[in-house]
């Protein structure tokens, strides 16, 4: 069974994420449209799993397949669309895991939205980042599935709330 860390936020998560987001970047070239960081390590404040989440956004999904090998010697583990079509995950660290990259294509607007909507709702709204980084720290002394289906949750009753907020702002 895996264990569930929740911990504080840390100031070099940011520091993390821009170092891998080069990485990446050397990797893809002209493949690379943009990339973020996103999940609970891009929200000063929030407790969360010491995990740095990407979202990758690409030209062609299809065409981020050609570069497995590259992904694979930085360490990465490749996934496939893992349970989102149009998607490519890869994690890094096995057991252990530091990063998460969630790709997609430039054009699928709703996935990438999704991601970007929920952490910058969570940066703007300090009451709603409080109660989810409580309910993380809550489940993560449940099992893995009990912590997943828990943060599901919370995450899916926001994300709606989230999503016109970020229609709203822009």
């Amino acid at each position: 069974m895996r264990i569930i860390k929740v911990v504080d936020y840390n100031h070099n998560w940011s520091s993390l994420y821009q170092k891998e987001e080069r990485s990446i970047r050397a990797i893809l070239q002209e493949e690379w449209v943009n990339s973020f960081h996103i999940g609970s390590t891009s929200v000063p404040g929030l407790k969360a799993k010491p995990i740095i989440d990407i979202l990758l956004v690409v030209n062609d999904i299809h065409k981020l397949d050609s570069f497995s090998k590259q992904f694979q010697e930085l360490g990465y583990e490749i996934k496939g669309e893992f349970g989102i079509t149009g998607r490519r995950y890869f994690r890094k660290g096995g057991d252990h895991r530091t990063h998460q990259i969630h790709a997609f294509q430039y054009n699928n607007i709703e996935e990438i939205e999704r991601h970007l909507a929920f952490r910058d709702y969570l940066r703007e709204h300090p009451e709603i980042c409080r109660q989810y980084g409580e309910l993380k720290s809550q489940l993560a002394e449940q099992c893995i599935d009990g912590y997943c289906n828990g943060k599901d949750a919370f995450v899916k009753s926001v994300e709606k709330d989230a999503i016109k907020w970020h229609w709203t702002v822009r």
